[in-house]
């Protein structure tokens, strides 16, 4: 019996040298025995927390940082090594994590920590007094101390404080356990939302990750790539790239890791025997268009319907035309607008809601608009297309409720519209 040519495929993949010894060690999860550049924020939160081996209670702490600056690593890292100090002690110290991001309610999160000491707790239908009560005498059973360490915490309190507060105040109904909070935030004003009185029970200590620079990014990915690649198959100058590349970006070390990781997948797709920096350049461009495309896919349809009359006009031959790129006025773009809500009847927002919505997608990076006076014609934006039309379009084109209008491509409408 003959190979199908996916047979063939699979045969031919599996048979070519691999790049890779171990992929994961490049993912954000991976957390290694030793964090370079972090010996200062390790030993302060070690610090901390070490007075949970002698039994007492451990200061809570909020952490601050941009995203890829080590936080959760260096957190959760920090927090098994003291379980395992505790273990070896006879000590019964738990580290609990918990990201907010997706447990993002109170009922969510004090249902998932009960869990964890053995309670059965319904996804929903319980008081969450019940729940926190559950979860109370649960913890209250041993002799213990629990450090919790909420990633993501701003998430949690869009919802409310209120978890917040009973938490930090739990130790004064404890008979036997004593608890301790982390709560991690990329935000560093999101303490201004919470109630005074939790923002000084939950800061009681604070710490600050720095980004990571160039040289910094490096030194972490070569300590990855050792473990993630076969010898030889990637060189400094690949790994210099990344980390220059991601420095750029706030000195994000998930970004960098990210890079390098796509980087050598595209290298192995094309069956070739190392990773060049023309595959980092390549990698960088998929991760901008991952980005952006998840930015739009998640935009209301008004937004999307103002984002492809931009782009309608970005074809425009008439406009004036900057740097390579065409601009457009606010009017401009809410005459399309306005065309286009009638083909497709969906109701028509005002002009003063479109040049909102204008400053939304500014703000999100996807077109540039630039506030001009001009004279007695009043004041106006300049709008530019700051994303790659093909991007836009291969995004757009899945909103089924734009299907008429996109299948017409936006040469097409320029034409009908005119």
């Amino acid at each position: 019996m003959e190979n199908t040519p996916i047979a063939d495929a699979i045969k031919e993949l599996l048979e070519s040298k691999p790049i890779f010894e171990n992929r994961d060690v490049l993912r954000s999860t991976y957390v290694p025995d030793y964090l370079p550049h972090r010996d200062n924020e390790v030993d302060a939160l070690l610090k901390i927390l070490i007075v949970a081996l002698r039994g007492d209670t451990p200061s809570n702490i909020l952490i601050y940082g941009k995203t890829g600056t080590g936080k959760t690593a260096v957190t959760t890292h920090v927090g098994k090594e003291i379980e395992k100090a505790g273990e070896e002690r006879g000590i019964l110290c738990e580290v609990l994590y918990n990201n907010c991001g997706v447990i993002d309610t109170q009922y969510r999160l004090l249902a998932e920590l009960a869990r964890n000491f053995g309670k059965r707790i319904p996804m929903t239908g319980w008081p969450t007094d019940q729940v926190f009560a559950e979860f109370k005498s649960a913890i209250d059973s041993k002799k213990r101390v629990v450090v919790i360490i909420l990633d993501e915490v701003d998430k949690l309190i869009k919802k409310g404080d209120d978890v917040l507060y009973n938490l930090s105040r739990i130790n004064s109904v404890l008979e036997n356990a004593k608890v301790s909070l982390i709560g991690i935030s990329n935000d560093l004003k999101f303490t201004e939302f919470l109630d005074p009185r939790v923002r000084s029970s939950l800061g009681e200590e604070e710490l600050i990750f720095p980004p990571y620079n160039a040289d910094q990014l490096a030194d972490v990915l070569r300590q990855r790539a050792e473990m993630a690649f076969r010898s030889g198959v990637i060189d400094d100058d690949v790994i210099s790239l990344c980390a220059a590349l991601a420095a750029r970006e706030n000195g994000d070390a998930r970004k960098a890791l990210d890079l390098l990781r796509i980087s050598a997948e595209l290298a192995e797709r094309e069956k070739v025997e190392g990773v060049q920096e023309m595959h980092v350049r390549r990698a960088q461009s998929k991760i901008e268009f991952d980005r952006v495309a998840e930015v739009i896919k998640t935009l209301p349809t008004q937004s999307k319907l103002v984002l492809y009359s931009i782009m309608v006009l970005d074809k425009a031959p008439e406009l004036i035309r900057r740097s390579g790129r065409r601009i457009m006025s606010t009017g401009e773009v809410y005459q399309i607008y306005k065309r286009m809500c009638d083909m497709i009847d969906i109701d028509v927002l005002t002009q003063r809601r479109i040049t909102e919505l204008i400053s939304e997608l500014d703000m999100l990076g996807i077109v540039n608009a630039i506030v001009v006076n001009r004279g007695r014609y009043g004041v106006t934006k300049e709008i530019t297309l700051d994303t790659p039309q093909d991007n836009v379009y291969h995004v757009l084109s899945d909103d089924l409720r734009l299907q008429s209008l996109i299948d017409m491509r936006p040469d097409s409408i320029q034409m009908q519209l005119g």
